[in-house]
């Protein structure tokens, strides 16, 4: 790859945060946009190593990073990462607490470069044929893609891993060596040490070939977007969820291909063709007094009111009882659920003085809210309300004593309205 051709793999940009390991991989990516940055003194490199800590010689990568980073001129940030065990793997979940860290670095104005090439297209796509993914997983890398807010761009793609490795003899460039990249247990490392080279002794160009079959598969995947984008535009509503009633009279296929839509929209990990079906039978064709809910991957697909939401796991907070000794001050909830706080302009009374106050997410007995006659339960109000299950045991209580005062953005009762006072506003 010459200097004008990697400017034109990652134009019209010009500020860039580089993916860096240390490894031959992105050591060539780096030294190449570094020759350019040397010729066009607008362009702004920045690179980004992530600690691991998973090799006895982390520190000695970190090391070897900083050093080559001063000599080019290129500012380095490590990022140190703890990787949490969520039954992915460990290869699975390194990169996603990588990208995790290129996410919380990537600066306004910067595009994400990485370095992966031709064989790792070539691995990525015969990883995706072992799941049995269909046209989606088997589109395996686009050269570009959305992330973060801005792009995140792959200029390596068509080129292998020995063209790679000719160019950093050629220009005497040194790198880390990872041993854990001789480790076969894990499953890349398994087809590049053993398969592929086996593949590719018998087809010369079966690397070439699986990056075509990938391409072939991301240009079906897109058409079929296009195809499908106003239709599922009409079924998803203005805060996220799918319309359940059009797509019980289509066809499984088409059915399946709206959801999967659906669930990317969100953001989330493509689940399996079983998935897929256990989201149709389990939650969509649940008894209708029933609230469904299945679960996938740290997030919930749960069935209210006609309608499919893509909703955050928590816990129940039922049980919970919160001293806010200092109301004035914003009071952060348990479980990630977020923070409250008591802020100007609104009709919830301030407590007296010796009112202790406390958030709580049940409260027993008939309760008098605003804007309603007569006693109700807890339940009949988020039920009036439209308040979904998943939040009927999560949603803040405001307690002056023993007293109910109010729900976070649903209601007041009788004895916490003020005509001028405060807002209890949670912000999840």
């Amino acid at each position: 790859m010459t200097l004008p051709a990697i400017a034109h793999a990652v134009s019209p940009y010009r500020q860039l945060l580089v993916g860096f390991s240390g490894g031959l991989d992105s050591t060539v990516l780096l030294h190449r946009l570094k020759l350019w940055r040397d010729q066009e003194p607008d362009v702004q490199l920045r690179a980004l190593h992530v600690h691991h800590g998973l090799s006895p010689h982390a520190e000695d990568w970190v090391a070897h990073c900083e050093a080559l980073c001063a000599t080019w001129g290129i500012p380095l940030s490590v990022e140190r990462v703890r990787l949490q065990d969520e039954g992915l793997g460990t290869e699975a979940q390194a990169r996603k607490a990588r990208y995790a860290a290129f996410a919380r670095v990537v600066q306004p104005g910067e595009v994400l470069v990485t370095a992966q090439h031709l064989d790792d297209q070539c691995e990525t796509f015969l990883l995706a044929l072992k799941r049995g993914s269909g046209p989606a997983g088997l589109s395996a890398m686009p050269e570009r893609t959305d992330f973060a807010g801005t792009q995140l761009i792959r200029p390596l793609l068509r080129e292998t891993r020995a063209s790679l490795e000719t160019w950093a003899r050629t220009h005497q460039l040194s790198w880390i060596e990872d041993e854990s990249n001789q480790d076969d247990s894990y499953d890349r490392n398994f087809l590049r040490l053993r398969v592929v080279p086996l593949l590719t002794e018998r087809w010369g160009h079966f690397a070439e070939a699986t990056a075509r079959s990938a391409m072939l598969c991301a240009e079906q995947e897109s058409l079929l977007d296009e195809l499908l984008s106003e239709e599922l535009a009409e079924l998803i509503s203005a805060d996220g969820t799918l319309t359940i009633a059009p797509l019980e009279g289509m066809s499984s296929v088409r059915r399946a291909a709206l959801l999967r839509r659906w669930l990317a929209s969100h953001n989330a990990v493509m689940p399996s063709r079983a998935m897929l079906s256990r989201i149709w039978d389990e939650v969509v064709q649940a008894r209708e007094d029933a609230a469904p809910c299945l679960h996938l991957n740290g997030f919930d697909v749960r069935r209210y009111k006609g309608q499919l939401w893509w909703v955050r796991s928590m816990p129940s907070l039922v049980d919970t009882v919160l001293d806010w000794k200092t109301p004035d001050e914003t009071l952060a909830l348990p479980c990630g659920a977020g923070h409250i706080s008591l802020v100007q302009s609104g009709h919830v009374r301030p407590p007296a003085a010796d009112e202790p106050v406390t958030v709580r997410f049940k409260a027993g007995g008939m309760l008098h809210i605003v804007g309603r006659n007569g006693g109700r339960k807890l339940k009949k109000i988020w039920q009036e309300c439209n308040v979904p299950p998943w939040l009927r045991d999560t949603t803040p209580l405001l307690f002056y004593g023993e007293t109910l005062i109010a729900a976070a953005g649903v209601f007041i009762t009788e004895e916490g309205w003020t005509e001028e006072g405060m807002n209890f506003e949670w912000k999840a």
